[in-house]
């Protein structure tokens, strides 16, 4: 079939991926080999609570030619979906959602009616953020999708959690926790998001107990938080204050005495060098409190209002408290100065308000014993990061790592599956007991379940295993676990990643202890930026919705583009999107810098396929390097078998930009650029004899090109190869998604063809620098001599002189060893070889020197700048590498042209 001059993301990516799915192709087949290979990608499941961003098409890209790539190698290969409830966030985006248009709280609906709206939410978005992943292309298995509320997931965890309760692990106890007053719920320290603001450091005087007109200064940023203080504490040999430590001071507006203790962690620096302590309220006070024995004063409700112990200020919200008593303590002439100081505020990362310490009854798991295996699989390599850096975050954190607090004060999540008796006795189980059944243990009454829920990591750390049906022993399970690779953002490598490693090796004990680790991979993937450098959100303004940029440019240019921006470790910054909005109205082509070059890519393989197909006619050879004819045909065929080699290897160590970069510049340099136009004029020619050969080895290349690519660019891929298949009489082969990943059969590494042809790309690209310093025209006929160094030089030139005239459009060359430089004649180097080509009279040499000097001058300017920049430490040192390295390059590129200026002025 005749291909359209253009492709058309639109009228293929719905209609391919029909196909791909009805006929199964996204579900695990066994392996070819008969070996029993598997390979298994559980997709990070992404929260209900909106739509696909950046990082979910650049994480579904990485993941999903992981897949592709491994499918086509003949694995049998399992990419599991499916979206994860994400309990604080879900419930808040949906609180809002009723207040909003209702204007109601949950409170007022009720927790079952509450949970049925939430529930239609998680209907509507969960299948929204699924359906957005197939516009990308994502070749999961849906007939496995997953959902962390699912009843086989709910079951899971019930079962994961009593068997921590039965080793002890889990436990019930007061502890100061992270508290948000907007959601009121505890969350845990990686659900913190640190803001440095502008704020106050304000110096309050403590009358001395029995020394009437004395005063102890203490400093706070939360004055309100005082009327918990019961104590004080200062360095013990801090002068000032050596011979309070003892005595006690008064606690203004509740008249309480507390002691002054000789504390060495406080910072006799800082502030006043005394510091207030309110154990309830604060976590150093809270360990300081424990110390010395303090009691613990409780001023605050969960929703952020002062209680009874606010004395006169109960009742008022911690803000306007803090008003109140800051106006109080002037008035009693107590505020002893105030201080503007930048300082760190937590923030809860769902309701963005302030976090409040509070103690609270909360659940805890013990950490410490299931961190041990966690840590010892990545210092024992089982367990790899990439980039590698990330797992010294991974074990600082595991190392360090303090009891999990699971419980949330929520309704959307699972519940905690404890019951307790008449007397408060608590037991866990699988299976919901009655209420008015007998307890297990003491045999009285069950009178509640417990009213608190899951954290949501609580759920989202069984997923390895909990989706392919563990706690049983499915055939899944034993098939597809542990898996081999996971993708995944770099601030989830705690919160997750850590936290799953730690529930495969202590749940999947119907394994050996080596064999649990639920991944061997862990490739945390770039952050996307926006074009400032700053990460994209949607709550700052800067976000790009994927799906529009597919709807716009193709999936194909989305994901290529955003892998060709993706180097190991470094942030993915998407330029050009500000100016593209502006251009967009007066401009209908307009593109974003960031998806030029992968579109155009698209266009360069789309265009060579075309003119390919409509070439592929009559007698084919196969398209071995047996059928070579001639070097062209011996070097494109040699660098086909490289490219291979060297994507193969990319991918297998999971460098996808390398992988990309390889077959990128095998088709625009090697194919496009030099062969096809080589071979142009033979396979278009019906008399040329080495026709057959030529469209045999096109064929070949196209075919092995189009499967490289396609786990990069699966949809215009497979459309190309059904046009091949056509073009070759070969229309009921399998799809592509389905085919061999290329093998470089029949085809072999040719060095003498290698290196002859890259002797004439050095020569060819030599004239075209004397075309570009002369000015003379692309394809002006022209005459040259070519002085070599080698007789293999010139038997190499002389031997494939058509190709070299025809790809540098000289007229004729004459080439030798000892050439010298004739008069009147502008040069080029070429390796060890010189070019020079003879100025006829039609050129004005006074013109061209001028023109010359000029372009000079202005080269030299450009590289006294670039010098100036690169010899400045601060800028080599943290700017960002790639661009460091691009400038290098550019110093290179100037002093080269630079040095041929100055030399052939001096010839002239």
């Amino acid at each position: 079939m005749e291909l359209p001059t253009r492709y058309q993301p639109a009228d293929h990516e719905e209609p391919v991926y029909r196909r791909w799915e009805t006929s199964g192709g996204f579900q695990p087949k066994p392996d070819p080999t008969g070996a029993g290979r598997t390979f298994t990608v559980m997709i990070p499941p992404p929260n209900v609570t909106g739509a696909l961003h950046m990082g979910h098409a650049l994480n579904g890209t990485v993941q999903d030619i992981v897949v592709r790539f491994k499918r086509m190698q003949g694995y049998e290969t399992l990419w599991l979906p499916g979206t994860d409830h994400a309990g604080i966030a879900t419930q808040a985006v949906v609180e809002k959602k009723l207040y909003q248009e209702q204007h109601k709280t949950r409170e007022e609906m009720g927790r079952e009616a509450f949970l049925g709206e939430v529930w239609k939410w998680k209907e509507e978005y969960g299948a929204r953020i699924l359906g957005q992943y197939r516009r990308l292309g994502a070749s999961c298995d849906w007939s496995r999708t997953a959902f962390t509320m699912d009843p086989e997931l709910t079951r899971a965890v019930r079962v994961a959690f009593v068997r921590l309760w039965k080793k002890g692990l889990v436990y019930r106890g007061m502890r100061l926790v992270n508290w948000d007053c907007v959601l009121q719920t505890a969350v845990s320290d990686d659900e913190i998001e640190n803001e440095t603001r502008k704020g106050k450091l304000w110096h309050l005087k403590y009358p001395l107990a029995g020394r009437p007109g004395e005063f102890l200064t203490v400093a706070t940023t939360r004055p309100e938080t005082m009327l918990g203080d019961t104590g004080v504490a200062v360095h013990p040999d801090d002068e000032r204050y050596k011979h309070l430590v003892g005595q006690k001071c008064v606690l203004p507006f509740v008249e309480r005495e507390i002691p002054i203790v000789a504390d060495e962690t406080v910072d006799m620096e800082k502030g006043s060098g005394a510091v207030k302590i309110t154990p309830g309220h604060d976590p150093i006070d809270y360990e300081r409190g424990a110390r010395f024995g303090l009691p613990m004063v409780l001023i605050l409700e969960k929703d952020g209002k002062l209680n009874a112990e606010g004395g006169p200020f109960a009742g008022l919200a911690r803000e306007e408290a803090r008003k109140q008593v800051l106006a109080r303590l002037e008035e009693l002439g107590l505020l002893e100065k105030t201080e503007d100081i930048q300082h760190t505020v937590p923030l809860s990362d769902r309701s963005k308000s302030v976090i409040e310490p509070l103690v609270s009854e909360q659940w805890f798991v013990k950490m410490e014993p299931l961190a041990r295996p966690a840590i010892a699989a990545v210092k024992s390599g089982k367990l790899v990061f990439r980039p590698e850096r990330w797992s010294k975050v991974y074990l600082q954190w595991l190392e360090n790592v303090q009891d999990w607090c699971i419980s949330r004060q929520l309704w959307w999540g699972h519940r905690i599956p404890v019951w307790y008796d008449e007397d408060g006795v608590a037991v866990a189980s699988v299976e919901d007991l009655e209420l008015g059944a007998p307890h297990p243990e003491t045999k009285k009454p069950i009178v509640a379940q417990d009213a608190d829920v899951l954290d949501t990591w609580a759920s989202s750390w069984l997923w390895p295993f909990a989706t392919l049906g563990w706690p049983e022993a499915t055939e899944d399970l034993k098939r597809f676990y542990p898996t081999q690779f996971l993708s995944t953002a770099s601030e989830i490598i705690y919160l997750w990643v850590a936290r799953m490693v730690m529930a495969g090796y202590e749940f999947c004990d119907h394994l050996p202890e080596a064999e649990r680790c639920p991944f061997s991979v862990c490739n945390i993937h770039a952050t996307v930026l926006d074009e400032k450098g700053k990460r994209m959100s949607k709550s700052a303004g800067n976000g790009v919705d994927p799906v529009e940029r597919i709807q716009s440019f193709g999936a194909d240019a989305v994901r290529y583009s955003l892998i060709l921006l993706t180097k190991e470790g470094q942030g993915t910054k998407l330029t050009g999107e500000t100016k593209y909005r502006s251009d967009l109205a007066k401009d209908p082509d307009a593109r974003p810098d960031w998806i030029d070059q992968g579109f155009r890519f698209g266009n360069k393989v789309w265009n060579a396929a075309r003119f390919v197909l409509l070439n592929l006619a009559g007698e084919r050879g196969a398209g071995t390097s047996a059928d070579a004819a001639r070097l062209e045909d011996r070097w494109i065929l040699s660098r086909l078998q490289a490219t291979i080699a060297s994507m193969s290897e990319a991918l297998d160590a999971y460098r996808f930009n390398d992988a990309a970069m390889e077959v990128y510049r095998f088709v625009w340099n090697d194919f496009c650029d030099w062969y096809l136009e080589l071979a142009k004029p033979r396979f278009t020619n019906p008399a040329d004899e080495t026709g057959p050969a030529v469209r045999g080895i096109l064929a070949r290349v196209l075919g092995d090109v189009l499967a490289l690519l396609h786990p990069f660019t699966p949809y215009m891929t497979e459309v190309l190869w059904e046009a091949l298949g056509d073009a070759l009489g070969d229309g009921a082969r399998a799809m592509l998604m389905n085919s061999a990943w290329p093998d470089a059969a029949g085809l072999a590494h040719d060095a003498a063809a290698e290196a002859d042809m890259a002797l004439i790309q050095e020569v060819v690209r030599a004239v075209r620098q004397v075309r570009m310093l002369t000015q003379l025209g692309e394809r002006t006929p022209i005459r040259a001599q070519i002085a070599t160094t080698t007789a293999a030089q010139r038997r190499a030139l002389e031997e494939h002189a058509a190709a070299v005239r025809a790809m540098a459009w000289l007229e004729s060359y004459e080439v030798g060893e000892g050439l010298t430089r004739p008069a009147s004649c502008v040069s080029a180097v070429a390796g060890s070889i010189q070019v020079f080509v003879p100025l006829g009279d039609e050129v004005d040499l006074g013109a061209l020197r001028d023109v010359m000097q000029k372009r000079s001058a202005k080269l030299d300017g450009q590289l006294q700048g670039l010098l100036k920049k690169l010899e400045n430490p601060r800028f080599v040192e943290s700017a960002d590498p790639a661009l460091v390295q691009a400038d290098r390059e550019r110093r290179t590129e100037l002093e080269l042209e630079l040095s041929m200026l100055q030399e052939n002025l001096a010839g002239m």
